[in-house]
């Protein structure tokens, strides 16, 4: 892999023509962390570490994966992961890649640039999953120079699962999350705006206000709802008004059925079944080793399931399987809804109970030499 000067791009992304691609577009490949820390991942982590190498081979049929694991465990990782899935050295606290790696920019023809936001570990002292988080903050960095890409860094607390675009103008967002003090205090929703102009290069913000019920993320937007296609989004959805979740979806669903997109159409939405509710067992919390750097997970709990948090493969949807009252219903509705690719089902409690699902744990990284069409132009959205 060749290196860059770890010093960061001036100017924004937006000014000099760069963009976030749609997730759908085709990939050159994914990046992974290995989970580790075992007071946030069971029995010294060891099933979560089989849940996310069933993960890594489910994707490595479709594209190249590459997993960031710690130096102490790069032997237990490369024996448990398959030969064709590359190990990376790379320092972290956890295994987000999502909100911790960098958020890929395309622009130049066969060329990509990243964003490197600022993480504080879904909300610092003030409502954070764990602590320290200093080398979770330094990841996107580091991908960035191990690929040899430039990088740019926002000046804004933000995760990537709070984001979701259409690659053509369009960013869905939940204030809930994006919005909330323990990221960016005192910061507007224009402000923030404003600063997603410039760093995704969207013109046009669709704003659902909650995310999925009990989501420790404070509502990020992966697990609610995501971009299926230009004007397409699957949602979060449940028909028992008993449910915490029902009123939630209800009002994403009103909002996104009177929401336009930056092109000016309509959104079709595409609504996946809940599982469960689903909640930690006794067994599963007495394997956690008790620390004051995380956040105690206990029995009863219950878990922010979801089936949105999926990954985008070339050619491939790999989805979580949750419950087996529905997960073959979900994964029907998304093959109805992406045809042309193939719907790969991969256990995910495991996961789940360590805070997130498989769209949480990967991060694609665009093919820059794909076609595209460039986002609507500023002020047209």
């Amino acid at each position: 892999m060749n290196t860059v000067p770890r010093t960061p791009l001036g100017g924004t992304p937006a000014a000099d023509g760069w963009w976030m691609p749609a997730e759908y577009e085709p990939h050159e490949g994914c990046w992974m962390l290995w989970p580790e820390r075992p007071d946030n991942w069971r029995e010294q982590a060891q099933p979560g570490q089989r849940a996310f190498a069933a993960v890594a081979a489910a994707i490595a049929r479709f594209e190249p994966v590459r997993v960031g694991v710690s130096a102490a465990h790069a032997a237990a990782a490369r024996a448990l992961l398959p030969p064709d899935v590359g190990v990376v050295t790379l320092a972290h606290d956890d295994c987000w890649m999502r909100d911790v790696g960098p958020t890929y920019l395309v622009g130049a023809p066969g060329q990509l640039r990243g964003v490197h936001w600022h993480f504080n570990a879904w909300g610092g002292l003030d409502g954070g999953l764990y602590h320290p988080w200093d080398q979770d903050e330094r990841v996107a960095a580091e991908v960035l120079a191990l690929e040899g890409r430039s990088r740019y860094r926002a000046p804004i607390v933000i995760e990537g699962g709070a984001i979701h675009v259409d690659g053509e103008g369009t960013a869905l967002l939940a204030e809930e999350c994006v919005l909330h003090p323990n990221r960016n205090p005192g910061m507007t929703r224009e402000r923030m705006e404003g600063l997603l102009r410039e760093y995704l290069g969207v013109t046009h913000f669709i704003w659902l206000r909650l995310g999925v019920y009990n989501d420790e993320t404070d509502g990020h937007i992966d697990n609610m709802a995501c971009f299926l296609a230009p004007g397409k989004v699957c949602l979060t959805w449940t028909e028992d008004r008993a449910d915490p979740q029902y009123e939630r979806s209800q009002e994403a669903g009103e909002r996104l059925a009177a929401a336009r997109d930056a092109r000016g159409r309509h959104i079709e939405v595409v609504k996946l079944p809940m599982p469960g509710p689903l909640f930690m067992t006794e067994t599963e919390a007495a394997g956690l080793t008790a620390s004051a750097a995380c956040k105690p997970r206990r029995a009863g709990e219950r878990l922010a399931g979801s089936y949105v948090n999926f990954y985008f493969a070339n050619g491939a949807l790999v989805v979580p399987q949750l419950d087996v009252r529905t997960d073959a219903e979900a994964a029907a509705i998304l093959a109805r809804a992406c045809p042309g690719r193939e719907v790969l089902g991969v256990p995910a409690r495991e996961i789940l109970l360590g805070g997130g699902g498989i769209h949480c744990i990967t991060q694609q990284v665009p093919d820059p030499r794909a076609p595209r069409t460039r986002p609507v132009p500023v002020g047209a959205g």
